[in-house]
């Protein structure tokens, strides 16, 4: 029941049928659901039990209400952090999944696309030999690539995955670097070895890495080779010369399937030079059988605060409007 305060408006709702659980998934640990709900929405939320009171401007607090509704709806499981953030940007997706939505077999039972963006870059990737992924940080670009081709490999689709990435980044060059060429390399491979572990587990790894059906190495070691009957995924491709890039395309063979991923916001590579993911998306434009899905601040998935610095870097790259002098 509405109670209008001023300028505020005060809403009340009772959750019904009650039940314990929903509540504790819908609040969070020590409410902390709640307290990302009041500081995303401006407004404040108390509770007793199932009985919610919310404040705050009219649109806010009936914004708030009908989140937690949602929520409230999805809450037969505990609520992870990045779902409520998805909920308070309006990813309808999460309430309503497209028909035709990509299902990926992975130690994950729950992984699927979160954004409009993420569900189109997934059937990008199951429908064409080759996709690029460009998008900023935390938007799950790697990530799903990643998942797609363990879920290749679980369904017999490919025989084997190939990860790489350039070393070259932050301006660090690998001679600088400690140990042989493989503790010199391992640093800038290491995010594809954590998603691996996450997605099929530390033991089911080290078996594929022993059988040779997993294989992370550098982009140089790409040289020379044909990559047939894989899933082969470049990572951070911002950071490759045109040169480079054409050589990786040009390692897919037969049965094979690549993805390429990167940030071109996130360039290393020594001023002057061109990157190879640009070049590659405006040579490539209208070949067929590749696809580009572009990513935004709109598709993080990570913390809030990471869409937030996107945006504020975004802005400060764009050339100021002049200013008219008055006469």
């Amino acid at each position: 029941m509405p109670f209008s305060n001023g300028s505020a408006l005060i809403l009340r709702h009772t959750f019904t049928p009650h039940n314990n659980t929903r509540l504790t998934h819908l609040c969070g640990p020590a409410d902390q659901h709640l307290r990302t709900i009041e500081e995303a929405l401006g407004v404040r939320i108390a509770h007793r039990h199932e009985q919610f009171k919310v404040d705050g401007p009219k649109a806010k607090a009936t914004q708030a209400l009908e989140l937690l509704q949602a929520l409230y709806e999805m809450a037969e499981r505990p609520l992870p952090e990045d779902t409520l953030q998805l909920m308070l940007a309006g990813d309808s997706a999460l309430l309503e999944q497209p028909d035709d939505a990509i299902v990926l077999s992975t130690r994950r039972p729950d992984l699927r696309g979160r954004t409009p963006t993420q569900n189109l870059y997934l059937q990008n990737i199951a429908h064409h030999d080759i996709t690029f992924g460009i998008g900023p940080a935390g938007t799950g670009k790697t990530y799903l690539a990643v998942a797609c081709a363990v879920d290749a490999l679980e369904r017999s689709s490919v025989q084997r995955i190939v990860l790489t990435r350039p070393a070259v980044e932050a301006g660090e060059r690998l001679g600088f670097l400690p140990g042989d060429l493989a503790q010199k390399v391992d640093p800038y491979l290491r995010p594809l070895y954590d998603a691996l572990y996450e997605l099929m587990g530390h033991d089911k790894v080290q078996k594929a890495f022993e059988r040779n059906a997993i294989e992370v190495a550098p982009l140089a070691f790409m040289r020379g080779r044909t990559l047939n009957n894989a899933f082969v995924i470049l990572d951070e491709a911002q950071n490759t010369t045109p040169e480079q890039m054409k050589m990786f395309l040009t390692r897919i063979g037969f049965g094979s399937r690549g993805v390429v991923t990167g940030d071109v916001s996130q360039i290393d590579l020594p001023k002057g030079a061109m990157s190879g993911l640009i070049d590659a998306e405006r040579v490539l434009k209208r070949v067929k059988g590749i696809a580009v899905t572009r990513f935004t601040s709109a598709d993080v998935v990570r913390h809030p605060l990471v869409a937030r610095i996107v945006d504020a870097y975004d802005a400060a790259s764009r050339p100021a409007t002049p200013r008219t002098r008055s006469t």
